[in-house]
């Protein structure tokens, strides 16, 4: 077999490959053997129809289309690792020449990974926000603590903002109460925005029996998006009753013995969690700068493809489980069709060329995975997914994804790599020491750069 490589841009080449028709022997005694068992010729066993018969039966046109197609993809494999390639997706394959006894020539197009040169990136210098945590801030997560040990007791009174109401309501869409727009009992806090817009000013100054109109668009159900005439009748009125802060309730929500020590332990949590979005950030933006340091040339069929995945993926899998619509989404984040595609186009583009730049750099630097670090990261992902760490296991190898999560993985490490070698200030001006940060926050920033926004703004409509 010859083959030659021509390039015709940065990330399509075009093989072409020759090869002697002794070499497709084994494929013409496949296709011979093939057809033996697919058809019957009278006067011979099954199996046992000699070549000729079969030439002269059903033609030598059909035994060489069987050989070929058989031999193409041992071919094109040998022609892209004798020519070193990295290709990209399925070849687009044209047969130029196919001489019976003599030559079978062809070629191939694919999109390969461009060539990337990292650049020295120990210059890169990044701001993050500040470790700050404030009295305020404390303040108000103790008092959401205590709102969680809050108790109610029935009132005598109008319903007011915070009260827990009991209500009945009832939904009509010209004039028809809907079929799905009936329910009772139903507990609410006034203020906590949790059902129908408009129902606070609906029920304040109400009390038990009494009842009022309003005009909702109803966010789901049978009249999802429409405008709907909604009747309220308060059973009940419930006013909240917190608990005093004081030792008593650090002792009673805490493993504290004083409302001293449960403060503090507030503010460390906070600070951990301040500490953790900071590293987050600080490697976001690290990547953003690497990013901004090397050019990729990103292949058009890939950029395709994976524009086209993101848009399923949102829409038939995100916001479907959600029970939304593309337009209802669009809608929502108050975007067009056409801002929505350039989006689309440039979270693609960003993903691509950060799985291109960090796998570059996990070759210059030669890094690799182990076996524990591979364990973690699955574990990582079970978690995430709600499987158990077996059943996520068991998935990703009947579907062939662990080299995807070796990749992941070592995407983690490089990026973790330059992360330690970049200059991080907070907006105070003091420096920020990354480089005992694990690998988990690591991993979700090359994630969330590489799956792109979609997820999460599917989340914020929802």
């Amino acid at each position: 077999m010859k083959s030659a490589v021509e390039t015709l841009n940065p990330t399509r080449v075009r093989l072409t490959v020759e090869v002697p028709f002794e070499e497709l022997k084994d494929s013409l005694d496949a296709a011979y053997k093939k057809i033996n068992q697919q058809v019957t010729v009278k006067g011979f066993r099954k199996g046992k129809i000699p070549a000729r018969v079969i030439d002269q039966r059903f033609g030598r046109g059909a035994v060489l289309e069987e050989a070929v197609n058989d031999a193409l993809p041992k071919f094109y494999t040998e022609a892209v690792n004798e020519a070193d390639l990295n290709p990209l997706g399925q070849p687009e394959v044209d047969i130029t020449e196919l001489k019976d006894g003599e030559l079978l020539a062809f070629t191939a197009e694919v999109d390969v990974r461009p060539e990337i040169e990292i650049p020295d990136y120990s210059g890169i210098e990044v701001e993050v926000d500040a470790v700050e945590v404030s009295d305020e801030d404390v303040e108000k997560s103790v008092e959401q603590l205590r709102g969680r040990f809050a108790s109610t007791n029935d009132v005598e009174r109008a319903a007011a903002e915070g009260d827990v109401v009991t209500i009945d309501l009832e939904a009509k869409v010209d004039g028809e109460v809907l079929p799905d727009g009936v329910a009772s009992d139903v507990s609410y806090t006034i203020g906590s925005g949790e059902l129908l817009d408009g129902i606070d000013e609906a029920v304040k100054g109400l009390e038990a029996g009494g009842e009022a109109t309003f005009t909702s668009q109803l966010k789901g159900g049978s009249a999802e998006g429409k405008d709907a005439e909604v009747t309220v009748k308060v059973t009940k009125v419930s006013a909240k009753e917190l608990p005093e802060l004081d030792d008593e309730f650090a002792q009673m929500a805490s493993e504290f013995d004083t409302l001293e020590d449960l403060k503090a332990d507030s503010r460390k949590r906070l600070e951990n969690m301040k500490q953790y979005d900071q590293a987050t950030q600080a490697q976001e933006r690290v990547l953003e700068k690497l990013l901004e340091l090397v050019e990729v040339p990103i292949p058009e069929k890939l950029l395709e493809d994976e524009v086209n995945t993101r848009k399923h993926n949102l829409e038939h899998h995100q916001l479907g489980q959600m029970g939304l619509t593309i337009e209802k989404y669009l809608e929502f984040q108050g975007k067009t069709v056409e801002e929505f595609d350039a989006e689309t186009k440039d979270q693609a583009i960003k993903g691509i060329k950060t799985q291109f730049v960090l796998d570059a750099l996990v070759n210059k630097e030669k890094l690799g995975v182990d076996q524990e670090e591979l364990t973690e990261h699955l574990m990582r992902r079970a978690a995430s997914s709600g499987m158990s760490p077996d059943q996520f296991a068991q998935a990703v190898v009947e579907g062939g994804q662990v080299p995807m999560l070796v990749g992941e993985v070592a995407r983690g490490k490089a990026l973790a790599v330059v992360v330690e070698a970049a200059k991080v200030v907070d907006t105070n001006g003091e420096v920020v020491d990354l480089s005992d940060e694990d690998e988990e926050t690591v991993a979700e920033a090359v994630e969330a750069a590489v799956d792109g926004d979609a997820e999460g703004d599917a989340e914020e409509a929802k």
